[in-house]
C-alpha cells in the first residue's frame, strides 16, 4: 500500500503547477492533502478529482483557510471529521479520517502557530487534546496511519540550522518534547525514519525554495506501532515542487480491505 502525504499551500495554485497530472501517475492506495485553502464546493469539478479514486474533502467553513482531502482507491467504510476536541479547533477544516476494517487514515493539518487566529497558545492546546486522543486510541484494536502538516520537527537533524532555529515555533523545546512522547512514551512511530535514515531529508522550505534557506521536516506519516514494521520504503520528491512542502511517499506491506 502506497500512501503519499502533502501540504499543498492552496489546491489552486498547486493543481496549476502540475500536482494532478503527477498523482495520477504515483500508483499510489492513499493520498493526503493538507491546506487546500478552499472550500468542498470548489472543489466539485473534475480538474479536482482522480480517476480511479474517491475523493473526500473537509472544509473550515471559511474561504481561504486550511482543508483537508483524502483521495483512495478503495471505499472506506467510514469517514471521520474533526476529533471531538472541545476547542473546536479541529473542526476548522484541520482533520478528515476514512476508515476500513482494522486500518484508519487521517489527513491532519496542525495550527502553525505563525497567526493572530492561531497563536502559539491555540497550537499547544491542539497537541495537547491530540496527545490524549492518541492514548486513547492506543487501547483500541485498530491500527492508524496520521498523515499530515505537523508544524513542528523533532530531531536536530530534522531542521538545517538547528541551533538557530530551537527558538522559533515549529522546533521550541516543549514541540520536540511533545513529539519525544509521542514516540517513545506512547509508542508511535516515524514512519519515514524507519526506513529512510538519510541527513537532510527536508520536507519543507520557508523559502519556498528547495535549498534555499533552511529546510524543515514537519510533515509525517506517524503510525502505530504495529505497523512501524510494515514500512517498507520512504522517500521526500524532491524533482518537482507544488508547494513550500514536498511530497511524503510510504509504501507499506499492508493490503486495504475491500467492501
Amino acid at each position: 500500500m502506497r500512501v503519499i502525504s502533502l501540504s499543498v499551500d492552496g489546491i489552486f495554485q498547486a493543481a496549476q503547477r502540475g500536482l494532478y497530472d503527477w498523482l495520477a501517475n504515483q500508483d499510489a492506495d492513499l493520498i493526503c492533502l493538507q491546506d487546500l485553502r478552499a472550500l468542498e464546493y470548489e472543489l466539485d469539478k473534475p480538474n479536482f478529482q482522480l480517476d480511479g479514486y474517491f475523493a473526500y474533502f473537509f472544509d473550515s467553513g471559511t474561504k481561504h483557510y486550511n482543508g483537508v482531502a483524502i483521495y483512495t482507491r478503495v471505499q472506506p467504510k467510514a469517514l471521520i471529521y474533526g476529533l471531538g476536541f472541545s476547542s473546536g479547533v479541529d473542526m476548522e477544516g484541520r482533520y478528515l479520517q476514512v476508515d476500513y476494517e482494522h486500518l484508519s487514515i487521517g489527513s491532519l493539518l496542525a495550527p502553525s502557530a505563525t497567526s493572530e487566529l492561531e497563536s502559539q497558545e491555540v497550537k499547544i492546546k491542539f497537541f495537547d487534546d491530540l496527545q490524549a486522543h492518541l492514548d486513547k486510541i492506543t487501547r483500541k484494536r485498530r491500527e492508524y496511519i496520521f498523515c499530515g502538516n505537523w508544524a513542528m520537527a523533532h530531531t536536530a537533524r530534522d531542521v538545517t540550522n538547528s541551533s538557530e532555529n530551537q527558538h522559533n515555533s515549529g522546533f521550541l523545546p516543549h514541540e520536540r518534547q511533545w513529539l519525544s512522547q509521542l514516540f517513545n512514551q506512547l509508542g508511535y512511530v516515524d514512519a519515514f525514519r524507519r526506513a529512510n535514515r538519510d541527513p537532510d531529508e527536508y520536507s519543507w522550505w520557508p523559502s519556498g525554495k528547495i535549498d534555499e534557506g533552511d529546510g524543515w521536516r514537519t510533515d509525517f506519516q506517524v503510525v502505530s506501532n504495529s505497523i512501524g514494521p510494515k514500512v517498507e520504503y520512504a522517500t521526500i520528491y524532491k524533482m518537482q515542487q507544488f508547494s513550500s512542502h514536498l511530497p511524503v511517499i510510504i509504501d507499506y506491506d499492508i493490503e486495504l480491505e475491500q467492501f
